[in-house]
C-alpha cells in the first residue's frame, strides 16, 4: 500500500452530532480553522439536517444520511473551490446541524386581559393560556432569517417572538368568534385549530412551522369569577325561604346538641320571649274584659326582578352582525334595515329565524304605519 493511501487513510474526518439537550435547534459543528479535510464522512440523523456554509454562502443542505465528501457528492461545493490536493488540502467551511424534530410543551398566554363583547354578558375581560409545538420546516431559510451566525440556537431565542404572535391571533379569534364565555370551554379545539391555521403562514417567513396549538384554559377575571359562584350556589340552593328555614332549623339543632343544660335554657328562653309576646299582644279594655292589640300591617314583598332584556344578532350575506338592543331592532325596523325575513337569533334561542316568527320582534312590523295608497289617476 502507498504511503500516500496510508496516510488518507490514517486523516479520514468524521462529523456527527448528537443531542440530549432537548431545546437546541441548531448547533455548528466546530472544527479548528473550520477545515474539512476531503473525504470526510459526514452523517446526517433521522431528525436532522445539516447545511454548508462556504465563505458565508450557503453552499448545500444534506438530508438524513451517511455522506462521504467528494467532488461527485458536493456539485455545489465544486463550483465554489477546486478540489485537486486530496487530504492535503482541506476546504474552510462551516456545518451547521439544524434539529427539525418538533419542540414541543412550549407555553404561551396573555400577559393582559382581552377585551371583548359577550352576548350574555356585555363587555367582558378573558386571559387565555396553553401549549404550542414548532418544527424546523425549511432548514436553509431558518439559518438564514433567524439563526445568523449564532453557534448554538435554542428555542429560547424564538419562542418569545412566537408568543407575541400567538397571543395576537388569540385575542382576534375570541373576539370574532361570537361565543359566549359560558360555551368557549366546548369550543377550545376549534379555536385553537383557527388560531395555527393563522400563524402557520407568518412563521413559515422564518423556514418554521406550527404542526400543534392547545388552549388549556380561558378565565375570568377573578371578580367575575366570583359573582359566578355565588349565583351559581344560589341556583343549587332552589327555593330562597324553603333554603333559610332549613338554615336556621339545622343552627337550632347544633345549638341542642351542646347539652342538655344549654338546650334548657334557650327552650326557657324561648317560652318566656313567646309569653311576652302573646301578652303584648292582649290588652285591657274599658270594661275590664281584654281585646285584641291591632297587629302592624304585613310588609309589602319586594318587586319582581325586572326582565331580562334580550340582545339580538342579526345574519346578512354570510356574516353576523350585532348585538343590537330592542330599541336598536325598533329603530332598523323604521329604516328598512331589518325586515320581516331577517334572520335573527338571541341566547336561549333554538338556531336562526325570521323576525315576523319572534312574537318579541313581530310586533315591530305592526306598528308601522301600511304604505301609501298610489295617487289618483294612476
Amino acid at each position: 500500500m502507498a504511503i500516500f493511501d496510508f496516510l488518507s487513510g490514517q486523516f479520514i474526518d468524521v462529523i456527527e452530532w448528537t443531542d440530549d439537550t432537548r431545546d437546541t435547534m441548531v448547533y455548528r459543528f466546530e472544527r479548528h480553522g473550520h477545515e474539512i479535510k476531503y473525504g470526510a464522512k459526514l452523517t446526517v440523523r433521522e431528525g436532522q439536517a445539516a447545511v454548508f456554509v462556504h465563505e458565508g454562502q450557503l453552499a448545500d443542505v444534506f438530508q438524513p444520511g451517511l455522506y462521504m465528501l467528494e467532488t461527485n457528492n458536493m456539485p455545489i461545493m465544486t463550483t465554489l473551490q477546486h478540489w485537486d490536493h486530496g487530504f492535503r488540502s482541506p476546504f474552510k467551511s462551516e456545518i451547521y446541524y439544524v434539529n427539525t424534530t418538533r419542540f414541543s410543551n412550549l407555553k404561551w398566554g396573555t400577559k393582559n386581559p382581552i377585551m371583548l363583547r359577550d352576548p350574555e354578558f356585555g363587555p367582558i375581560r378573558l386571559r387565555a393560556f396553553g401549549t404550542y409545538t414548532i418544527k424546523v420546516a425549511d432548514p436553509a431559510l431558518f439559518l438564514q432569517e433567524i439563526v445568523g451566525t449564532d453557534g448554538e440556537f435554542t428555542t429560547d431565542e424564538v419562542t418569545f417572538q412566537i408568543r407575541n404572535i400567538i397571543v395576537q391571533e388569540t385575542s382576534r379569534a375570541l373576539a370574532q368568534s361570537g361565543i359566549p364565555a359560558l360555551d368557549m370551554a366546548a369550543n377550545t379545539r376549534e379555536m385553537g385549530e383557527l388560531v395555527a391555521k393563522a400563524i402557520d403562514p407568518v412563521i413559515k417567513q422564518y423556514g418554521l412551522t406550527l404542526p400543534e396549538l392547545y388552549i388549556e384554559n380561558i378565565s375570568l377575571p377573578p371578580a367575575v369569577e366570583k359573582a359566578l359562584d355565588q349565583r351559581t350556589s344560589r341556583g343549587i340552593a332552589g327555593n330562597l325561604d324553603e333554603h333559610l328555614k332549613w338554615k336556621a332549623a339545622e343552627a337550632m339543632g347544633q345549638g341542642g346538641a351542646m347539652g342538655d343544660s344549654m338546650g334548657a335554657g334557650m327552650g326557657a328562653g324561648l317560652g318566656m320571649a313567646m309569653g311576652n309576646m302573646m301578652g303584648g299582644m292582649a290588652q285591657a279594655g274599658p270594661w275590664g274584659g281584654q281585646q285584641q292589640r291591632p297587629q302592624p300591617a304585613a310588609a309589602a314583598p319586594p318587586p319582581p326582578p325586572p326582565p331580562v332584556e334580550h340582545v339580538w344578532h342579526i345574519a346578512e350575506n354570510g356574516q353576523t352582525n350585532g348585538p343590537f338592543s330592542k330599541a336598536a331592532m325598533g329603530r332598523m325596523a323604521r329604516e328598512g334595515g331589518l325586515t320581516r325575513e331577517s334572520l335573527v337569533w338571541t341566547p336561549g334561542q333554538d338556531g336562526w329565524m325570521r323576525a315576523e316568527d319572534v312574537a318579541e320582534l313581530a310586533q315591530l312590523f305592526t306598528v308601522m304605519p301600511p304604505p301609501p295608497p298610489p295617487p289618483p289617476g294612476a
